[in-house]
């Protein structure tokens, strides 16, 4: 059986490439780094490979808005090629500045005849977080959290608190199994709140109607092995990153 080729896309800024690349060799995977404008030139390229990784960073700086630029660059010029390839079912995978992205590409299913219905900005501190959550899953749809339920990771953004227009907006997406991860309490207890942005609902993660769309705000390329944890040498229940997981079942989808 052929292994899956993963195509992890960057742009200027981008800076989370290489350990993704990582995190799905590790899984299994044939990963790639492709720059942005060489897709842009050859809007085929994407169908040489079944996933599409959007990983962190701060693409163009994060200017305007986190994500707005690479954003609107998918969804301006890419969106057919995007379509064709969720349509052939393969997966798609944002991680944060990723997640940011696809939000704002609006292939998350997000956005209804108004316009776009969910945003991620800035975290209630007003401050950059740099930390390590726990988090649930909170939808049985998501095939990157297939047989996961609880997972540690750490997170780093400054623009991650996500927003919902309205309250039936919520419901919308509670109800199609969008929310697919939270962030929840765990031990050890700390005084630092366990939403550290003050997203709604304590929403971390968002998939599309299919489950085959994946954001994140978390990094689970940065949890591959149990010596990443703070607290590996005094856990001898880890016998892996938790973030693996989600590589393996993208990766396994396809082999």
């Amino acid at each position: 059986m052929s292994i899956p080729r993963v195509l992890i896309l960057r742009a200027p800024g981008t800076n989370c490439d290489e350990e993704t690349a990582y995190a799905f060799a590790q899984a299994g995977g044939a990963p790639t780094e492709v720059h942005l404008n060489r897709w842009l030139e050859n809007p085929a390229l994407a169908r040489e490979y079944q996933i599409l990784c959007l990983p962190g960073g701060f693409s163009y700086g994060d200017d305007v808005a986190a994500g707005r630029i690479y954003g609107n660059q998918l969804r301006h010029h890419l969106a057919d090629q995007l379509r064709e390839f969720r349509d052939a079912g393969k997966l798609i995978l944002g991680i944060c500045n990723g997640f940011q992205i696809l939000i704002k590409s609006g292939l998350l299913d997000i956005d209804d005849q108004h316009g776009p219905a969910a945003t991620l900005t800035w975290n209630e501190s007003h401050r950059y977080v740099d930390r390590w959550v726990h988090l649930r899953v909170t939808s049985p749809q998501c095939v990157f959290l297939t047989g996961i339920d609880t997972l540690e990771s750490p997170i780093a953004h400054a623009e991650g608190r996500f927003l919902v227009r309205d309250d039936a907006t919520l419901a919308r997406l509670e109800e199609a199994g969008q929310l697919a991860l939270r962030y929840a309490p765990g031990e050890p207890l700390t005084d630092r709140p366990y939403n550290p942005n003050g997203a709604v609902a304590d929403v971390a993660g968002v998939c599309d109607r299919s489950g085959r769309v994946f954001g994140l705000m978390p990094h689970p390329e940065r949890f591959i092995d149990r010596t990443q944890h703070p607290q590996w040498t005094r856990r001898p229940d880890l016998q892996e990153g938790a973030g693996l997981a989600i590589f393996r079942n993208a990766v396994g989808c396809f082999s």
